[in-house]
């Protein structure tokens, strides 16, 4: 199975802009430039290709935990997953940590951070991550 992606980059990197188109089309002409990357923490400027690797971690961890979840006949009601992307300019990506709220009934503290470390291991996301730091905060709502 592949997806994809397009970028379309005009001008130089720090005046230049672009826009990102995904196969589904969720994206459609979504911009992001250098300051959405590096200048703007608040987020409003556009996107970033940061933001989009975060949004994939807590996107997939999520989903595979409520696999394992729903395997341990402890499905989950609710799993609330962020994933923060650090990005040290210069140096690159060096870490994605995943803060989450899970109401699931039925299970215990210990066995729900189990199940969530092992997703956290497991995801496709986790592991094409690989080479960084990823972290987990997990609780129980």
């Amino acid at each position: 199975m592949d997806r994809n992606a397009t970028a379309v980059w005009k001008g130089n990197l720090k005046d230049g802009t672009g826009t990102l188109d995904t196969q589904s089309g969720a994206l459609k002409g979504l911009a992001y430039s250098f300051k959405s990357r590096f200048e703007d923490a608040s987020g409003q400027s556009g996107t970033n290709p940061e933001e989009l690797i975060a949004a994939a971690h807590a996107g997939c961890f999520a989903m595979q935990l409520s696999h394992f979840l729903a395997e341990n006949g402890t499905p989950a009601d609710k799993l609330d997953a962020k994933a923060v992307v650090t990005l040290v300019p210069g140096t690159g990506i060096t870490g994605s940590a995943i803060t989450l709220v899970g109401t699931v009934p039925g299970i215990d503290d210990a066995k729900f951070r189990e199940l969530a470390e092992k997703a956290k291991a497991e995801c496709p996301v986790s592991r094409a991550l690989g080479a960084i730091k990823v972290s987990l905060d997990a609780r129980l709502a």
